[in-house]
């Protein structure tokens, strides 16, 4: 059976309206009745988040990896309604001289789980820095006056392999330092801490790196520092104990060097919360104090909680101490801050109808991206991928950096987006592909794919097909699971344009409007959670056929699965297919 043009559209799932940029999500709150708020306040892969106060006005930045815009920033008036207003890597990521045209070229190879690692952002002097560490290139660090707007070019702070999870601290006399761990990956060792002082303009370090505390013995992998100064006590807040199952300590000294006093003010204890640490202390304008942290929740990366907090003999207590040991648990929920509330609450975007000339703030490539590769058709409200040559080593999926992507908005939800496929109408061009996609360690997707075909194998047929491929990360070849032929049909005006193909004029064609759709559901609890998506289309957007089974989804390198659309193409000519996204909606 053939997919044909659909004759109707449904009102359900195919509304136009304009989607606001940030508005209630359709499948996560965090916003309960009595002036409460449950945990997590973001149900989406935000790792390694870092927060800082200004005034009345709180900003949000998080580990991104290899995905850009890197960098997200968020903001919130009340610690538990988050909204994306920007982004600070949005260009060219810089690499160091001796780097370049070698491993850590992303123009050459995609970087799964390299480039920006657990920032720290702070405001200073009328400033906003933001400070991160690439594990194969140093410690460095942009800066802003407006976090909504432009950041500066980054600069290296400290050039070298290892170092990672920096933060900085502008001391009351002048004076600044930056904390630092190590990745025993690249260095060769961990659990070890260090602290160096830094110019006063915040750009470059300007004596060595002193190893402050060792972490062998009593806090193992401890790392992600965060910098504070209070009550005459410099702080090391720091995770240990591993991604999954660690602990949150917090080290003080009356001198930035040391030594270092140790203290464990959060941890698991009775909750379902596993490995609740690294993140952020807060002090509000109000006088209370929260931390923010993340859960690892496998498949969906890492989640963003909030957790009351309190001051007891210079040691900052997190969560609910019920016990009176002096190490709270983690809350579920808990009483709100004492802030205004928002007027709408709202979560990191999700919904796009792509009636911006600007991509939503939501959506990441895997790589540092070119403006080549999609177009924004406000006057369309629709996005158009464009076919990019895939790299040298192709060996699937996973090696494409323009895939467009975004987070897991929470556990279990449903994504439905409306596409067409437009070929190139060479026959030569055949191979190329494009589609809607889950991307993680493992991949499955909802493809177009196009094929020579006709009697003299000069035209073009196309399929749409369901593939998956286990171990994609690790070079193995994808299956496809199941494939129905497509119509392509001549495409009406304004596609005036005719394509020569062996000197023939040809129209393009088109795949009809097709919706395609994936079901995200989850089972179990903390540390033992999973993740299926079952993937469906339709013609009219009513009736959803199923393509294959279930997908056991898993995360990507330090980071969550994301969901998404791709376009790719195995020839190298000067024009390949589009991928026209008129829509994409997020539903419970």
């Amino acid at each position: 059976m053939k997919l044909i043009l659909a004759v109707g559209l449904t009102s359900l799932l195919l509304s136009t309206t304009d989607c606001l940029a940030q508005s209630k999500s359709n499948t996560w709150n965090p916003n309960l009745p009595g002036n409460k708020y449950k945990n997590p306040i973001i149900d989406a892969d935000y790792s390694d988040p870092d927060v800082c106060r200004v005034g009345n006005d709180y900003y949000m930045t998080s580990s991104s990896f290899a995905c850009f815009p890197g960098l997200q920033i968020l903001h919130s008036t009340d610690l538990v309604n988050w909204e994306i207003i920007g982004a600070a890597l949005t260009d060219d990521y810089p690499v160091l001289p001796e780097n370049k045209g070698k491993e850590l070229d992303w123009r050459k190879k995609i970087q799964h789980g390299n480039y920006v690692w657990a920032p720290a952002i702070r405001y200073h002097d009328g400033w906003f820095y933001i400070y991160c560490g690439d594990p194969d290139q140093g410690l460095f660090m942009t800066k802003t006056q407006d976090p909504r707007g432009t950041w500066t070019k980054p600069v290296w702070v400290k050039e070298g392999k290892g170092m990672i999870d920096c933060c900085p601290l502008w001391d009351d006399d002048g004076k600044a330092y930056l904390s630092h761990g190590c990745a025993g990956s690249r260095a060769g060792v961990k659990s070890v801490l260090f602290v160096a002082p830094m110019s006063p303009d915040g750009e470059k370090v300007i004596g060595p790196s002193r190893i402050v505390y060792d972490g062998h013995e009593d806090q193992p992998t401890i790392e992600g520092t965060k910098f504070y100064k209070r009550n005459g006590y410099y702080y090391i807040f720091s995770p240990a104990g591993g991604v999954k199952y660690g602990w949150q300590v917090e080290l003080r000294s009356k001198n930035p060097f040391g030594p270092y006093e140790e203290y464990v003010g959060l941890a698991q204890g009775k909750s379902k919360v596993n490995g609740p640490h690294q993140g952020a202390w807060v002090d509000t304008q109000n006088g209370e104090d929260w931390f923010l942290h993340f859960q690892d929740k496998h498949a969906y990366g890492r989640v963003v909680h909030l957790q009351p907090a309190k001051w007891v003999n210079d040691w900052l207590v997190i969560g609910d101490d019920k016990d009176g040991d002096g190490c709270g648990d983690a809350v579920a929920t808990w009483k709100k801050p004492n802030l205004p509330a928002s007027k709408n609450p709202v979560q990191p975007a999700e919904d796009d109808d792509f009636n911006s000339p600007e991509l939503g703030k939501q959506w990441q490539f895997e790589g540092p991206y070119s403006h080549y590769w999609y177009f924004c058709d406000a006057n369309k409200s629709k996005l158009r991928l464009y076919g990019v040559e895939q790299p040298e080593e192709f060996h699937n999926l996973s090696d494409l950096q323009n895939a467009l992507l975004q987070k897991f908005p929470t556990e279990n939800f449903t994504a439905t987006a409306k596409v067409k496929f437009i070929p190139n109408p060479s026959y030569k061009n055949k191979g190329e592909q494009a589609g809607f996609i889950i991307k993680g360690q493992d991949y499955a997707a909802l493809r177009f794919i196009t094929e020579k075909g006709g009697k003299d194998g000069k035209g073009t047929i196309c399929k749409l097909q369901y593939v998956v491929c286990e171990g994609a990360q690790k070079g193995k070849a994808e299956k496809v699971i199941a494939e129905q032929p497509v119509d392509l049909k001549a495409l009406p005006a304004p596609y005036t344009q005719k394509y020569a193909v062996d000197d023939i004029p040809q129209p393009r064609n088109a795949t009809p409007d097709v919706y395609v759709r994936c079901t995200v559901k989850s089972s179990g609890i903390g540390n033992s959670i999973k993740s299926h998506a079952q993937f469906s289309y339709s013609l009219d957007g009513k009736k959803f056929k199923n393509m294959g089974t279930p997908f056991a989804v898993k995360e990507g390198k330090w980071i969550g699965a994301k969901v998404g659309f791709y376009n790719s193409r195995p020839t190298k000519n000067n024009d390949g297919a589009f991928l026209d996204v008129d829509w994409i909606k997020f539903t419970k």
